[in-house]
């Protein structure tokens, strides 16, 4: 059962609204569900993890091309404005987390936060969940990896320098665009390309493990600047980047068409076309192993293109780590604090 929030406090005001720019004038709806669970099992060969862990549902960063827009269809909500607008709180994850922990079938296995929508969104700056699930991580020693647009990360800079010390840590800042104003008109309410440069910084600086994700690549429009966010990251101090083809599953592909005929009218035509061309003629392949891949000399180009530019600039040097120590713990089977 939902439950609304009436007139919860505005997320741009409050001790970390800092972190945030300027508020769009779009009016936001909080909603509070507990969750029967807290993980997800990825069970898609497309997905390089098992686990996944999504304290709210839908996002107010209302960028046109999210891909778990339609999920918000299942709540009775629209996968369009209301997905932007109506945010679905899990309050109780933190307890579930811990709960998970506790069984004796949990194998301590990455958790990869936010497989859906952003998990320091601005509703975290109020309900703080991501924090206190990443607390619990730390205490049972859980290795984390947390795929992000937000500043707001940095204010749990302790918890990751923990984690990067008891187990594991890995952030991958999820970046589509060098331009800010292009940036805006795609992805409204998300933190600037600028923004985002700076929490690749701040993420390195306190020697955490950062990549880039280009995600998504939108033919026709964003490929041109591969080569300046893939400099401006590595600039930063990210380690590693990749990139991911637009996906435009069931509803998403009418909220992005919409989006981008009113914003870029006279590049529409040539995004759908060079899609198609890179899609085998389509706008969207839903089979598993096709999803997230591109076809053609077109998309060869943009691939060759991303691969020169990492080769020239350092990235990927260093082989990412595809399995986790064993560092899961119960603290209850210890005497000694994993905190001391």
């Amino acid at each position: 059962m939902l439950r609304k929030i009436i007139n919860p406090p505005s997320p741009y005001d409050c001790q970390w609204r800092e972190l945030l720019e300027e508020p769009p004038p779009v009016e936001l709806e909080y909603f509070e569900e507990p969750a029967k669970s807290i993980l997800s099992e990825n069970k898609s060969p497309d997905l390089s993890f098992r686990w996944s862990l999504n304290p709210y549902r839908g996002c107010f960063h209302a960028c046109a091309y999210c891909y778990a827009r339609p999920s918000h269809e299942y709540l009775g909500f629209g996968a369009g404005t209301d997905f932007e607008s109506k945010i679905v709180v899990k309050p109780n994850a933190p307890e579930l987390l811990r709960q998970t922990f506790e069984k004796s079938s949990w194998p301590g296995e990455l958790i990869v936060f936010s497989g859906d929508t952003d998990c320091y969104q601005p509703a975290e700056a109020i309900y703080g969940l991501t924090r206190k699930c990443l607390e619990a991580c730390l205490e049972y020693r859980n290795p984390v990896s947390i795929i992000t647009k937000s500043r707001l990360i940095l204010r749990d800079e302790d918890i990751l320098r923990g984690l990067r010390q008891k187990s594991s840590v890995h952030v991958t800042a999820s970046l589509a665009f060098a331009d800010d104003d292009m940036a805006r008109k795609v992805e409204p309410q998300a933190p600037s390309p600028s923004k985002r440069f700076e929490m690749i910084k701040g993420l390195a600086q306190a020697g955490i493990s950062v990549s880039v994700l280009m995600a998504p690549i939108i033919p026709g429009l964003n490929d041109a600047q591969i080569p300046e966010v893939l400099r401006r990251a590595r600039e930063a101090g990210a380690q590693s980047a990749g990139m991911v083809i637009l996906r435009l599953p069931c509803s998403v592909q009418q909220v992005f068409q919409s989006r981008m005929a009113e914003q870029f009218p006279d590049r529409i035509k040539k995004i759908e076309n060079f899609l198609k061309t890179a899609k085998n003629g389509v706008l969207n392949r839903g089979s598993f192993h096709e999803r997230y891949e591109g076809h053609g000399e077109y998309w060869n180009a943009i691939q060759n293109l991303f691969t020169l530019e990492c080769r020239r600039l350092g990235l990927n040097n260093k082989k990412e780590k595809t399995s986790h120590p064993p560092t899961f713990h119960r603290p209850s089977e210890l005497f000694s604090s994993p905190f001391s």
